[in-house]
């Protein structure tokens, strides 16, 4: 069916949720970048691309659309299966736990289990949640950990790190959308290089955790982002053990590291039996975020 027999036929949103779903599962694409599955995946462009908002779908089903409106649609339902790049980098947008935040091929896809931590206060993980007055976000990417820890944390400084400078021209954009540019600092730094002498209450970090064999099994999707936000070594922890083996010197008394690792709990708990690890399970995920307290990392 050519284009223009797509606009003819397919005139409502309902019509073009339809076809994108039957398009996305036919071409085996894979989700996992805000989406789960191709309805869901067909919904969010559907609604992204008529500038509609994205948790609401049932009003605007049977709407008639102009035609811009079908061509634009038929356009990106295209894109998504010819170029196999994830959704936000189609939209320039990616959420996380109701923040949108702006988002291009130079930063990975922010998906952190982080967010809703941070949005639940970090519950359990930090003793006193009123007493953090300082934040650092390791392997920043886009900025959005550490904008959503200054929202958390609104009494507390927040510097934002990561080794690219193409990653920080994409945080900047996104803290001076949320005009934290006053509470949000920006470094260059391969984790701790450029923070010398600096201590925090609390240090959160998703790094890099991806072996290298998943890596080299990555679908187009997850290979069109950084190879550099998700190449993690071997088995995937080769950064997560320099962030422990470092944290300790960069946390205040009584401060608290925070790090997402994927599924390297088993080999970091055979690693570091001395560590206490406290994990923290999030609605999606269980045992991929750890907590430990400065007095704690004293021992690596």
């Amino acid at each position: 069916m050519s284009a223009d027999d797509i606009i003819d036929t397919l005139l409502t949103p309902r019509d073009y949720l339809r076809y994108a779903t039957s398009r996305f599962s036919e071409a085996g694409l894979v989700f996992g970048h805000g989406t789960s599955n191709a309805f869901d995946e067909a919904a969010y462009l559907v609604l992204h691309t008529l500038h509609l908002p994205i948790d609401q779908l049932d009003p605007w089903l049977d709407a008639r659309l102009l035609k811009p409106e079908r061509q634009a649609l038929a356009a990106i339902i295209d894109k998504r299966v010819t170029t196999r790049k994830p959704a936000p980098y189609l939209t320039n947008e990616a959420w996380i736990q109701g923040h949108s935040f702006y988002v291009d091929e130079r930063v990975i896809v922010p998906r952190s289990y982080l967010g809703e931590l941070l949005l639940k206060g970090l519950d359990g993980a930090i003793p006193e949640p009123d007493a953090v007055s300082s934040i650092l976000d390791l392997c920043t990417g886009s900025g959005c950990l550490a904008i959503l820890a200054a929202l958390a944390f609104p009494g507390a400084d927040v510097d934002a790190a990561d080794i690219s400078e193409d990653a920080l021209d994409v945080a900047r954009r996104n803290v001076d959308d949320y005009q934290l540019g006053d509470h949000v600092a920006l470094f260059r730094s391969d984790l701790f290089q450029a923070l010398e002498g600096r201590r925090y209450d609390l240090i959160l970090s998703n790094p890099p955790y991806v072996s290298a064999d998943a890596v080299a099994a990555f679908p187009p999707e997850y290979a069109a982002e950084p190879l550099l936000a998700h190449a993690g070594g071997d088995d995937g922890l080769d950064i997560v053990r320099r962030i422990l083996g470092e944290a300790g010197k960069h946390l205040n008394p009584g401060g608290t590291l925070i790090v997402e690792v994927g599924t390297g709990r088993e080999i970091l708990e055979a690693e570091y039996p001395q560590l206490p690890f406290l994990w923290l399970d999030t609605a999606n995920a269980q045992g991929e975020v750890f907590a430990l307290s400065a007095d704690t990392l004293a021992s690596v």
